[in-house]
């Protein structure tokens, strides 16, 4: 699944092509890609024919484009293979196009979007605009302070500037759980999956097993340092790719898959300390450490 690196990479590439943009045309070719929209997909395209988009905004996972004066936005969740690209009315977006925008640009240029999603699990819908309780902005991309309502119960990832450590802190030392399962609830931190959790719990020597109300507050600010180091390195190399079910708005693959620790390099040496890294089942998925540098937890 697409994690705050990925869907970051999307929301900039999207940005300047969409922000002042016209929606001319909507063409649903896949209904199931609506299954968050709260009506038929003849609803979708009447409420977005015609309107412009004032930004590109995301908060962890979640991306959305708020509608010029209105208090409504599209809503978008990549799922386990959903792409947004970008193209011209020559542009073959192949068979697994679900959705089709044909935009003017702020510019005058036409374009066209596609959501490509090879599982349809990735959704598009249209939703309320709320406020955020703080009155902060709520999310990367603009200063609008409010959320769509679907989305308002998930926390700021952690490269929110408005994103409280010490909220965190006291909320994560307070749960009893593991520390893994812990990263990956996206209404105590969000953005972050399993990729990212298993490498910053690399950086930190942090077992996937740690109990959460054992950590200090020292050992919980080292962990979001690393969370923030792998998500920001992640980032500056465009994401991510094993497959091409994750490429950016161009079709263009990340590169941060050459940089891992852990993930996926279950077999080989570990980088810091020379033992062969594990993958281990959790959570109906896996978990990748080292045995050395990531010891088990006594008493759990």
């Amino acid at each position: 699944m697409p994690e705050l690196p990925e869907v970051e990479v999307v929301r900039a590439g999207l940005e300047p092509a969409l922000r002042g943009a016209r929606i001319d045309r909507v063409d649903v070719l896949e209904p199931r890609s609506l299954k968050r929209h709260p009506g038929p997909p003849e609803d979708f395209v009447e409420r977005l024919e015609g309107q412009v988009v004032d930004a590109a905004i995301r908060r962890g996972k979640f991306l959305w484009f708020p509608l010029h004066g209105t208090q409504e936005a599209l809503v978008v969740h990549l799922g386990m293979s959903g792409q947004v690209l970008l193209g011209d009315e020559s542009s073959d977006f192949g068979s697994l196009l679900r959705i089709r925008f044909d935009i003017t640009t702020a510019e005058g240029d036409p374009m066209v979007v596609g959501f490509v999603d090879q599982r349809i699990f990735g959704s598009m819908a249209i939703d309320e605009l709320i406020p955020t309780p703080d009155g902060a902005p709520a999310g990367r991309g603009s200063d609008d302070s409010r959320i769509p309502r679907s989305v308002a119960h998930i926390q700021r990832d952690p490269l929110d500037p408005h994103f409280d450590d010490r909220a965190f802190s006291r909320a994560l030392r307070a749960k009893n759980t593991d520390i893994k399962r812990a990263l990956l609830d996206q209404n105590l931190i969000s953005g972050i999956g399993n990729i990212y959790a298993d490498e910053a719990l690399w950086g930190a020597k942090l077992h996937y097993l740690a109990p959460t109300n054992r950590l200090t507050p020292a050992r919980v600010r080292e962990l979001l340092g690393e969370v923030r180091a792998v998500l920001q390195k992640a980032l500056a190399e465009g994401g991510t790719s094993f497959d091409s079910q994750y490429v950016n708005v161009n079709g263009q693959a990340g590169y941060f898959a050459h940089s891992l620790h852990a993930y996926g390099r279950q077999g080989t040496p570990c980088d810091r300390c020379g033992g062969i890294i594990r993958r281990e089942p959790f959570m109906n998925r896996s978990s990748h450490r080292c045995p050395s540098c990531q010891r088990t937890p006594r008493n759990r």
